[in-house]
């Protein structure tokens, strides 16, 4: 395979595995977007977080966090606090509901991804691992 063919590949089957990630979240829970789960995984290691953070780690625009924000808030899966070292900044955390609904979506997705990767051999799951933490991890310059 070329490198021109094998990046045309690459990115077919990436635009393949967002889009199903995208539809099995929404099947999970029809609140719970994909970029909603992530924000709300991002708050659950975060101990939470200012909307601004979210924004700026994701690198989303402000008003799409703002959305998904006030979605989560309305659905009571997230709630804002102030700052107790800063009373003019209010900082995201999640709700006993959030906290439940997460861990359910997580589940869910980890049995998905065991189901499907279960032929695999462990040299190949532990290589694709490495693979996609390599991919992640780089930035713009």
């Amino acid at each position: 395979m070329q490198e021109a063919e094998a990046v045309e590949t690459i990115q077919r089957e990436m635009t393949v595995f967002a889009r199903r990630a995208r539809a099995s979240a929404g099947r999970l829970h029809p609140e719970l977007s994909l970029v909603s789960y992530t924000l709300l995984g991002h708050l659950e290691e975060s101990g939470g977080c200012r909307a601004t953070d979210l924004a700026a780690h994701y690198a989303l625009d402000k008003s799409t966090v703002s959305r998904q924000v006030t979605a989560l808030e309305r659905a009571d899966l997230i709630e804002r606090r102030q700052d107790p070292e800063d009373h003019r900044v209010h900082v995201l955390h999640l709700t006993d509901a959030g906290r439940s609904i997460l861990a359910r979506v997580t589940e869910s997705r980890r049995t998905a991804f065991r189901r499907r990767l279960a032929e695999w051999p462990a040299e190949d799951l532990e290589r694709f691992a490495e693979y996609l933490e390599r991919y992640n991890a780089w930035t713009a310059p």
